[in-house]
């Protein structure tokens, strides 16, 4: 999965199309560009990239055994998909990359609003003009990432929109109120011969749904009872959240019928999954190292399964990503206060987390003044988890006796890394410890200082040390 937005990372810059390309119907016919459908398209290149192993749905993790094969088989059946889902599960990133299955560059009519393959025209006026310059009608060519079109589905979403709407300036020019080219088109039909994303379907009104209906199975569109027919070509697909399903909104029955697959989304199934998609979707403003980034994910799957948390709203990826991003800004507002070049995040750091996060997190009713409480037991099990993960069979009695015999270790938001590491004498056990974490013994200062802020976190978690924490400090103690 990814979280995507679930949104854009960076604008797709699209080139222009490659100049030896047709640009008339006639050339177009004569180099063997025919009429194809979308879903004939989409199916024939995900075949091409299932065969050749290449990945077809890059920046999705951790669906590779559950959701990308159904969703391809969706995709080979021809079908029209809803996928089911929390939020910040990777819905509408993976409804994106559908785009990569489409032909980098396909024909079109010039000046068509329609996007009309110049050999299958389906408007009045297209087919007027094809009728008119036959081989000659120009061709444009348009690119797969123009191709895909997204609607948000709000209430207040309205049949012209999605479908289409008297135009009363074409009115004003004086064509009468019967002419179809008083028309102006919605989002589905200007998606002819693309694919058209729903996100959160069931927040339409049902009336709206209605009007999808056509689309969906008969492949046309009504508008205030025009005739027009016209023979749409689309593949669409939709997300909801499965409480919304039910509750707040709903698909309604018929409009549910026509979907060919429903399929069910879901958080990161492995630690490794989780911190992955952290990784990759984290905009880092400083060094985070895989132990806190481990902690984190460690913490949100511990969220997941707190009776404290409404699981219902679920705990969104998003989350996870947002806790990295808000740990490296802490180590680079460190580096700023204290003048250390290269900043490092701590697991000090990781204090930042659950006051600045607690506001993206639905808690049980009854649970009302005892958010950062429990958000706070369920990041120090996270932490020790971890730190038991690493440290596990190593004796850090060295590291307690030394703290025992006064050597206090203070950190926290205006202490640098080399001050941590100072406050210690030199120990055997320290080097281990950095070893464990994959750090070397002449790694930067900030990494060998995490290092051993994890391991004394993990003394302090299981009792063997003090710990007094005030006003953005912590110092470790017997």
């Amino acid at each position: 999965m990814s979280t995507g937005s679930e949104h854009m990372r960076s604008v797709v810059v699209v080139n222009e199309a490659p100049s030896n390309l047709p640009r008339t119907a006639g050339e177009l016919r004569a180099a063997g560009y025919l009429p194809r459908g979308v879903k004939t398209e989409i199916k024939e290149n995900l075949l091409a990239a299932l065969r050749s192993g290449a990945s077809a749905w890059p920046g999705i993790v951790g669906f590779d055994t559950t959701v990308l094969p159904q969703l391809e088989r969706a995709l080979l059946a021809g079908h029209d998909v809803v996928l089911l889902g929390e939020r910040g599960q990777g819905k509408t990133r993976l409804l994106r990359t559908l785009a990569g299955l489409l032909d980098e560059w396909t024909p079109v009519i010039e000046g068509s609003e329609l996007g009309e393959h110049p050999l299958e025209p389906i408007t009045p006026a297209s087919i007027r003009r094809a009728a008119e310059l036959g081989d000659d009608l120009p061709v444009a060519w348009r690119h797969r990432s123009e191709r895909y079109a997204e609607k948000l589905a709000t209430p207040d979403t309205s049949v012209g929109d999605l479908i289409g709407d008297v135009d009363p300036v074409k009115v004003a020019q004086g064509r009468s109120l019967g002419d179809p080219e008083t028309i102006h088109f919605g989002l589905v039909p200007r998606a002819h011969r693309g694919i058209v994303a729903v996100n959160e379907l069931p927040d339409l009104a049902e009336r709206i749904q209605v009007a999808l209906l056509n689309v969906m199975e008969e492949r046309d569109i009504q508008v205030r009872g025009y005739t027009l027919r016209l023979p749409l070509d689309v593949l669409l697909v939709a997300t909801a959240n499965p409480e919304d399903y039910t509750n707040r909104g709903r698909i309604i029955t018929p409009l549910k019928d026509r979907f060919g697959a429903e399929i069910r989304t879901h958080y990161p199934l492995s630690l490794k999954g989780e911190i992955a998609l952290v990784r990759q979707e984290a905009e880092l403003s400083a060094e985070v190292g895989e132990v806190l980034l481990e902690i984190i994910a460690r913490f949100v799957r511990n969220l997941r399964e707190s009776a404290a948390i409404d699981q219902r709203s679920g705990v969104s990826a998003r989350f996870a990503v947002a806790a990295a991003e808000t740990v490296a800004a802490a180590a680079l507002r460190r580096s700023a206060l204290t003048g250390e070049d290269e900043p490092v995040a701590r697991p000090i750091d990781l204090d930042s987390v659950p006051a600045v996060l607690r506001g993206k997190l639905e808690f049980e009713s009854g649970e009302e003044g005892r958010e950062t409480e429990h958000l706070t037991h369920l990041l120090r099990k996270a932490t020790a988890e971890t730190a038991r993960a690493k440290f596990g069979g190593l004796d850090l009695r060295p590291l307690t006796d030394a703290v025992a015999d006064g050597h206090l270790v203070a950190t926290g938001e205006k202490v640098p890394a080399i001050e941590v590491l100072q406050a210690l004498p030199e120990l055997p056990v320290l080097h281990e410890v950095a070893a464990r974490v994959g750090v070397k013994p002449d790694d930067n200062p900030g990494r060998i200082a995490a290092a051993v802020e994890l391991a004394l976190e993990l003394l302090y978690l299981q009792r063997k040390v003090a710990k007094d924490a005030e006003d953005g400090t912590a110092v470790y103690g017997p």
